[in-house]
């Protein structure tokens, strides 16, 4: 079965694995944790410098009625303390109606010589008695606020403590501790209204910003959506280039490597078409002359000549067999395989170039050329010994091509009694593998375009001119497919008819051992 009529399947392209997340998921998925972080912080301070500020004006108007009370105490002419106008204040203190408030004055005797003992007993001058005393004794005239528990009650007490001197009975003094409370409730609640609002203020500019990031990116991604729908409208052999205007900047160089991409394969369609149709007119002729040699030997009724014409067909045959393999080769050696060896070859340049001359040898001495061979490893080389002389990373097989493609066109247009010489030897790091002839050589100004496909060299005598175009193309293409190159310069033999002859080297990146 012809392999060229049944291709081998192409393999299914691997699945993609869908996005989970798009550009705005992301971008929410890394600004909100942030945005939020920073708007608790935010929000945290300004709570707690607010409920500073709370505390500092309810303590501050907790602390007047200590203070009016503390300067209407007074020691009578019979010695007792008083309270001077303790009514009013009173009033002043409850006029606000809130629950759980309480007012204290009490008072301790300080005998002369004695200092004040905390836990004496204590004589009630006004208010209701039992208000939880602070927990350290204050300093005189020093306002101090402390939270506690009355009645079962959260209360915040404001306590000042001062000394009054009975000037009656001098030596003799009184320690006043002045105490107002109230409930911390209407203070719970403003913290708690505060908190709210911040929170409430935080909620809603997190949702401007998602909203902002969600609206903003739909808006960048507005010119990439006109350009995914323009290239679902495309026919499948449009390769223009992708218009770039309009999309973000930061995309641009995405749809530059995409249309570098088309142009690539743009490129490569039209070499394609190009290769088809250069194949096309090369099968042509051989196939037109092989009919014709096929209908004149059917009718031709002489043995002899009828035996002539089928040895025509079969030369025949054989050029356009080597052609329609040349044209596989070329179509090999011009096209990247899809799966690449796993690991790099390591094989003998020297040993690939003299199987090539020792196949090529029958045919140079029919032609009456000698065709001679240089080792690598100079005259005493041993032929038993297994280790490479020029070991390359390199495809053997292809290799092989490219030696072959060289010696049968040195062969092909080296003029009978000729010489030509298969050289191998290496530089400072490379190996070469140089193949010369003493026929008519290249011009310098031609020789770059022999690589093209279907060139044939005009300067050549027409006896030689038989093959097709394509082996050094078919070289070229192996040689770089393998890290190599092929260069092309004069021979340098003086029996060329020229004075030149031509000297193609394939240079390839020596490995070391």
């Amino acid at each position: 079965m012809d392999p060229q009529q049944h291709p081998p399947p192409t393999p299914p392209a691997p699945a993609t694995e869908p996005q989970r997340f798009g550009i705005r998921t992301r971008l929410l998925a890394l600004l909100l944790p942030g945005i939020v972080a920073l708007l608790a912080l935010d929000s945290w301070n300004d709570y707690r410098a607010l409920t500073d500020s709370l505390v500092v004006a309810y303590d501050q108007s907790l602390l007047e009625p200590v203070q009016a009370l503390a300067n209407g105490i007074v020691v009578a002419s019979d010695g007792s303390v008083r309270v001077q106008e303790p009514f009013s204040i009173q009033a002043m203190f409850e006029s606000t109606h809130l629950r759980y408030k309480y007012l204290h004055v009490g008072v301790q005797r300080i005998p002369k010589g004695e200092t004040l003992d905390v836990n004496a007993p204590e004589a009630t001058l006004m208010g209701v008695p039992g208000l939880p005393r602070p927990a350290t004794r204050p300093v005189d005239g020093t306002p101090v606020f402390y939270d506690a528990v009355h009645e079962q009650h959260p209360v915040r007490v404001a306590a000042l403590r001062q000394t009054v001197y009975d000037h009656v009975h001098p030596g003799v003094s009184y320690s006043v501790l002045i105490q107002a409370a109230e409930g911390t409730g209407p203070r719970t609640e403003a913290q708690a209204e505060s908190l709210r609002q911040e929170l409430l203020r935080d909620t809603r500019m997190v949702l401007v910003m998602a909203l902002l990031v969600w609206l903003g990116v739909a808006w960048t991604l507005r010119p990439l959506e006109r350009l995914r729908r323009s290239l679902r409208e495309r026919s499948r052999d449009d390769l223009k280039p992708l218009d770039a205007s309009g999309v973000p900047k930061e995309v641009v160089p995405l749809v530059d490597a995409v249309n570098h991409h088309i142009a690539g394969h743009r490129r490569m369609v039209a070499e394609q078409s190009q290769f088809l149709a250069d194949a096309s007119h090369q099968l042509r002729t051989p196939l037109s002359i092989l009919s014709i040699q096929a209908g004149y030997a059917v009718r031709e009724t002489d043995p002899a000549r009828m035996r002539e014409s089928l040895h025509a067909i079969v030369a025949q045959l054989a050029r356009t067999r080597r052609l329609s393999e040349q044209l596989l080769a070329l179509a090999h050696a011009t096209t990247e395989d899809e799966v690449a060896p796993a690991e790099p070859t390591v094989v003998d340049l020297n040993a690939i170039a003299r199987a090539v001359v020792l196949e090529y040898l029958p045919l140079a001495r029919e032609n009456d050329q000698d065709l001679g061979w240089v080792d690598a490893r100079g005259g005493g080389a041993d032929e038993d010994d297994d280790t490479p002389a020029l070991p390359v990373t390199a495809n053997a097989a292809e290799l092989h091509e490219v030696l072959a493609n060289l010696v049968h066109n040195a062969i092909k247009y080296t003029p009978r009694g000729g010489n030509i010489t298969v050289t191998v030897r290496r530089d400072a790091s490379s190996a070469l593998a140089e193949v010369c002839d003493s026929g008519p050589g290249i011009a310098p100004e031609r020789r770059e375009s022999v690589f093209e496909r279907f060139h044939r060299d005009p300067a050549v005598n027409a006896g030689a001119a038989h093959g097709a175009g394509l082996g050094l193309t078919i070289a070229r293409g192996y040689a770089r497919r393998n890290g190599g190159e092929i260069e092309l310069d004069s021979a340098g033999m003086p029996e060329s008819p020229t004075g030149g002859g031509l000297r193609a080297t394939l240079r390839l990146p020596l490995r070391a051992v």
